[in-house]
């Protein structure tokens, strides 16, 4: 994601420095291209990009299109809402308050949501910061994604924002690559394993998501590569 610098930061660009470290590639020299949760199994199968870290959930369709190093990532969908807000205090209540929902296109968290709340009542944008600015200006009541994306937006408001309720979705994030990259896969696996052994996957949650969220949390168990 994007700062308010226009630099990219978080914790998915410091696992993509880590995996492009292990290549022999400086993070000066790295590419970064935003790819919006609609657009990256054409990003990777294009060859627009050779590796995606994007809070991007492990799931059956996608591994039909590509293929998932990791995961690197346990995160669970979560709701914010404006500071003052008491009426929302969970997925559960967002039907009865009306609310209007704001996610993204394509992702999980925007399928899993209309469980909770009425279609018509869900708007959908292309990045989570056009939602913030939506609830910022009271466009929407709410926004939803995993909670990790929102502890970044949460930190990033000065204290407008807040993250209701306990997480209702479990999401392993992987690392996306070209489908069938067997020999790939597992060099990714290697360099997370390492970097969790090392330090490095830890100083990465700590300079990142961690300022908010609290301690590092432990590599989640990698999947076999396939």
């Amino acid at each position: 994601m994007k700062g308010l610098g226009g630099d990219v930061e978080g914790f998915d660009v410091e696992i993509a420095k880590i995996i492009a470290d292990g290549l022999g590639i400086d993070p000066d020299d790295i590419t970064f291209v935003e790819t919006p949760s609609a657009q990256r199994e054409g990003a990777i199968q294009q060859g627009r990009v050779d590796f995606i870290v994007a809070t991007y959930t492990i799931n059956d369709k996608r591994k039909q299109l590509v293929s998932f190093a990791g995961p690197y990532y346990q995160a669970g969908q979560d709701i914010m809402v404006k500071k003052d807000n008491t009426t929302i205090t969970g997925p559960e209540s967002l039907r009865a308050a009306n609310a209007k929902v704001c996610s993204v296109s394509g992702s999980t968290p925007a399928e899993k949501i209309k469980e909770y709340a009425d279609a018509s009542n869900i708007v959908l944008f292309d990045v989570y910061s056009k939602c913030a600015d939506a609830l910022r200006t009271g466009q929407v009541d709410a926004v939803t994604t995993d909670n990790v994306v929102l502890l970044g937006l949460v930190d990033a408001s000065g204290g407008a924002f807040k993250i209701v309720g306990k997480p209702f979705t479990t999401e392993p994030y992987g690392i996306g690559i070209k489908k069938g990259d067997t020999a790939f896969c597992q060099f990714i696996d290697e360099q997370l394993t390492a970097a969790a052994a090392d330090g490095r996957y830890a100083k990465a949650w700590e300079s990142t998501a961690g300022k908010v969220a609290g301690a590092a949390p432990a590599l989640p168990t990698l999947a076999t590569c396939s």
